[in-house]
């Protein structure tokens, strides 16, 4: 016997008539609730209102306006509600907008990028790109893409992460080390050292946060990730990457007008893995190479990078020029301070290299 909504011979033998199959997703999509139907924007006329000349089958009904035949003054069905609520949106983010314009007239952060070797360099981890992979003697592709990931996340982690940036977090980058290293690492962050093997900056990039903090979260990057087999159970993967951030005084205005400049960090780093740390996603920090400018050369880098900011010069100058833009290997100074290469920043300001 059939059922109301059954086709006049009965369901074809073709097709199931199951209610299941008749709520798969391809059907799911039309079958629509009662409040759904009684919101619609359309609405039949009645039989005599069809019988004047030039009538329409059906007339529209207002957004705002309820269900059925309820007067104007009714409380809005669910589609009005809804609305109403989008218009609010719409004009509150209107109005911050214009609010936002008119409290901060000063020229942006990416206009200081614009003037700047690193206007063509992508922003945040789309600047972190990964080589061609193939597999070494004794490691495969997929140990190959494994350990180029665990060394993207690490740089990103370490260099792009704003609370690591600030001084306020370690564990991202923490939990990307092996356990051989914890100690190291942490001696680092809490009795921060120039000794070649303490430095905080020598693991993350870190702002000293009590003379800057980033004027904008989009991080400037580029540079490379190349990988080898350096014994038959060690795969190293070397990266080489410029960051660069635009920075402002920590006790300034955010809306300061020329209070944001850019600071620079070239990263050179050596990271291994045995198969323990591929599979365990973590790195074993090799070494790690860092020229950050501009700083004064009598600052101390080791805790944190103090940038000379906007309108501030050095106190003492280096020996050497560096370039932290340059691709390939960058132009070493001799001690651990030199003066960045007119080609980096018009103000010729100076860079230590830690």
């Amino acid at each position: 016997m059939a059922v109301p909504g059954d086709p006049p011979d009965g369901t074809p033998d073709a097709t199931g008539g199951g209610d299941d199959e008749f709520r798969s997703d391809e059907y799911r999509s039309v079958v629509f609730d009662e409040d759904f139907v009684r919101a619609a924007r359309l609405q039949e006329y009645s039989a005599q209102e069809r019988m004047g000349e030039h009538a329409r089958a059906v007339r529209s009904r207002s957004i705002w306006s309820g269900g059925g035949t309820a007067p104007r003054t009714s409380t809005p069905g669910r589609g009005a509600r809804q609305g109403m609520v989008l218009v609010l949106l719409i004009a509150t983010a209107f109005a911050v907008a214009v609010y936002m314009g008119l409290r901060n007239p000063y020229v942006p952060p990416p206009e200081l990028f614009a003037k700047s070797p690193a206007a063509g360099y992508r922003v945040g981890a789309a600047g972190i790109t990964l080589p061609a992979v193939r597999r070494t003697h004794h490691f495969t592709d997929v140990h190959v893409v494994t350990a180029l990931s665990i060394a993207k996340d690490y740089l990103v982690q370490s260099s792009l992460d704003p609370d690591v940036l600030a001084g306020s977090a370690t564990r991202p980058v923490r939990v990307l080390l092996d356990p051989d290293q914890l100690a190291q690492f942490d001696r680092s962050m809490t009795s921060p050292s120039g000794d070649g093997r303490h430095a905080a900056t020598g693991w993350l990039v870190r702002l000293d946060p009590a003379t800057a903090v980033l004027a904008d979260s989009r991080v400037r990057v580029s540079g490379t990730l190349a990988f080898e087999e350096v014994a038959q159970d060690v795969l190293e993967v070397t990266t080489d990457h410029t960051f660069v951030y635009a920075v402002r005084p920590a006790g300034g205005a955010p809306a300061a007008a020329d209070g944001a400049s850019l600071f620079t960090v070239r990263r050179e780093l050596r990271l291994r893995f045995d198969r323990d740390d591929l599979s365990a996603r973590r790195l074993e920090l090799a070494s790690a190479y860092v020229m950050a400018g501009p700083q004064d050369c009598s600052a101390d880098p080791a805790a944190g990078f103090r940038p000379l900011l906007a309108g501030a010069g050095p106190t003492t100058v280096g020996p050497a020029a560096s370039d932290p833009y340059a691709s390939g290997q960058p132009r070493r100074s001799a001690g651990l301070c030199g003066v960045l290469a007119p080609s980096s920043t018009a103000g010729g300001a100076v860079s230590p290299a830690p």
